[in-house]
């Protein structure tokens, strides 16, 4: 159902040619303009190294040059994770309105669909690893910057009851700018709601394992993404509460150079592990494995 998703009509972009070098005669012509799809090429955003967007992909998006990890949307990171085959989506019809009558929020909101190829900002569902049965909450900042409105925190909750039912290992993938603010204090609730939720699924004695990603701050990172049983990170991912100029303005101090980062907040005792991409799936086996029981998962 997702492949759809990815067929988009290809684009071209033109590229203009340069003038003939020295040693041509005046007046003589400028080459033929040419053009190549759009997309073939991407630059990294850290290193500025150019790759072929195939190369990267099959790199799981992670620059060769200098192991930058570039943003996964929620399709992306369950193709990554998850067996091929088996993937049942909760929730799929689920959409956000507008409660508040908030000004332009439903034209935005049909602007992040037709950008994202995505109905909300999280994708959940039930799906296995290596075979091992597994609920999944999968958030796509690419979708209104990821931020946590009614819908969400309804779709993640509910993924959470169904791990509790079924007593299956619970995995959130992180990435958010907050809570969306043309929500309100409907966005706030679902804090208290998905932290609620989470509770009832450790009393059951449930597995949950918190995946951050680049970047998770705000409510998201104040609520469910700080609550697992493992959290875990992806190398160089900005993970925290308020941002760095707002803190610096606050504190009056510089903060630094690596500050949010996954490594700070792992020297700093806020995370368990930083796991490379190449080895998150293989590390979420072992570890559903390890806490697997006879006649559990």
């Amino acid at each position: 159902m997702f492949k759809d998703l990815f067929q988009k009509k290809r684009k071209y972009a033109t590229i203009p040619s340069d003038r003939v070098g020295r040693g041509s005669e005046p007046g003589e012509s400028e080459r033929p303009k040419r053009e190549i799809p759009e997309g073939l090429m991407n630059k990294c955003g850290k290193c500025g190294t150019i790759q072929y967007s195939k190369e990267l992909e099959k790199n799981l998006k992670v620059c060769q040059n200098c192991g930058y990890h570039m943003r996964l949307n929620a399709v992306e990171r369950i193709h990554m994770v998850l067996d091929e085959e088996g993937f049942e989506e909760f929730d799929s019809g689920m959409v956000s309105v507008d409660p508040l009558q908030f000004p332009g929020y439903g034209t935005k909101l049909e602007q992040q669909k037709m950008k994202s190829g995505l109905r909300e900002a999280v994708i959940t569902g039930q799906g296995t690893i290596e075979g091992l049965p597994v609920v999944v909450a999968v958030m796509s900042f690419d979708f209104f910057t990821g931020s946590m409105g009614s819908v969400v925190g309804e779709k993640i909750t509910r993924a959470i009851e169904v791990a509790t039912e079924k007593d299956l290992p619970l995995i959130i993938f992180s990435t958010s700018g907050g809570a969306r603010m043309q929500e309100s204090i409907l966005s706030l609730m679902q804090m208290a709601k998905t932290s609620a939720a989470l509770a009832r699924f450790n009393e059951k004695g449930g597995l949950y394992i918190s995946v951050i990603t680049d970047p998770t701050t705000g409510g998201v990172s104040a609520s469910f993404a700080t609550l697992g049983d493992i959290n875990i990170a992806e190398p160089g991912a900005v993970f925290g509460f308020a941002g760095r100029i707002v803190i610096e303005q606050t504190i009056r101090q510089k903060l630094p150079d690596d500050f949010q980062t996954a490594e700070f907040n792992l020297a700093h005792g806020q995370l368990d592990l930083v796991v490379h991409r190449k080895e998150l799936r293989g590390m979420l086996y072992k570890l559903i494995e390890l806490h697997s029981v006879k006649g559990g998962y």
